[in-house]
């Protein structure tokens, strides 16, 4: 079985946290949230499909802990789904080592906010061999002359299609003219 990592898959993510396991995949979740997790695996078809991975990402080793175990349990690592707040600044790297260590090549979809500078967040992502790096940014989205931030329903499925499709960038909504984005 294929398995998967999502890091803040219990939230915003919880749609491609689903959409994963719906897709034959054993997905391994990052969560701080105990509730939501319970609820969330509520949810799920196939809650045995499902690894829950209470940790708070900004503690470097209960991370490498727990991502080392779920890859014990679960097999190497072949897809990483990675919505990580800049609070962290070592999560990514950690996640990328520890998963990096398997024998299979993997693909890593950083998930990155409106005001984020692609180029400047690539070049501080080590990209080994090991694995494909793709990034997902989140933008919003223009009514009228109202403009919104995106649904966690828009966000799932813009991530859902950059997984099925490989783009390298993928934007979901819009981020320009940067001047009519919500407040």
């Amino acid at each position: 079985m294929k398995h998967a990592l999502v890091v803040g898959g219990t939230g915003m993510l919880s749609r491609v946290s689903h959409w994963l396991v719906d897709n034959g995949y054993h997905v391994s979740i990052i969560a701080r949230n105990a509730e939501r997790m319970k609820q969330l695996l509520q949810e799920t078809s196939s809650n045995s499909d499902v690894t829950p991975l209470l940790v708070d990402y900004r503690n470097n080793d209960e991370l490498i802990e727990k991502i080392n175990l779920t890859i014990k349990q679960n097999g190497d690592i072949d897809i990483v789904v990675a919505w990580i707040h800049s609070i962290a600044e070592n999560a990514l790297q950690i996640i990328s080592n520890e998963v990096s260590k398997g024998e299979n090549y993997w693909e890593l979809f950083h998930v990155l906010g409106s005001s984020s500078n692609l180029d400047e967040i690539k070049k501080k992502t080590a990209a080994p061999d090991s694995f494909v790096y793709y990034q997902v940014q989140l933008g919003y989205k223009s009514e009228g002359t109202q403009s919104r931030w995106l649904t966690n329903k828009e966000i799932s499925e813009g991530i859902i299609e950059a997984i099925k499709k490989k783009k390298k960038v993928l934007t979901i909504g819009q981020i320009e003219p940067w001047e009519n984005r919500p407040n």
